[in-house]
């Protein structure tokens, strides 16, 4: 009977930020960092230089300088390069018989111009997800009290 009880009871999802707040748009909000653009609004820059984000949107105003994309991008973009390139590898090996410096000669360029060109907008997505989320200060929430870091659930 109490097992019954248990699974019946709904259980009340882990949200960060403010309950008052409308709901932000995940996809829209990825979608908008990964075209390097503020995820609130859509139009001002998000980067001041390669991989420096901007502290505030020159355009809405909204406070970027808390985001922690840290270590995620880094880690998305060698999870794609490194399957592009493997995979490009295998199947040209399969369909022409190159020698080793010539895959080197076609391989390591496509791989450092992949992972340059891809890490800005990846780190883009990845702020887009953080505030869309309302994580790591774009909630406004008090982080000394988040269920996330072992802090109560209300």
């Amino acid at each position: 009977m109490a097992e019954q009880k248990a699974l019946s009871t709904p259980v009340k999802p882990v949200r960060f930020g403010g309950a008052q707040e409308p709901e932000r748009q995940l996809g829209q909000s990825i979608m908008r960092g990964l075209r390097c653009t503020c995820p609130r609004c859509g139009t001002g820059r998000l980067f001041k230089a390669f991989l420096k984000p901007v502290e505030q949107c020159s355009a809405c105003g909204e406070d970027l300088h808390h985001q922690r994309a840290d270590d995620l991008p880094p880690y998305l973009v060698i999870f794609i390069v490194g399957h592009v390139t493997v995979g490009g590898f295998m199947m040209t090996d399969m369909v022409w018989q190159l020698s080793v410096w010539t895959h080197l000669a076609i391989w390591t360029p496509i791989t450092i111009l992949m992972a340059l060109l891809m890490m800005q907008p990846i780190k883009g997505g990845v702020i887009g997800l953080q505030w869309a989320l309302k994580m790591h200060g774009f909630g406004k929430e008090d982080e000394s009290i988040d269920p996330g870091r072992g802090g109560p659930i209300d």
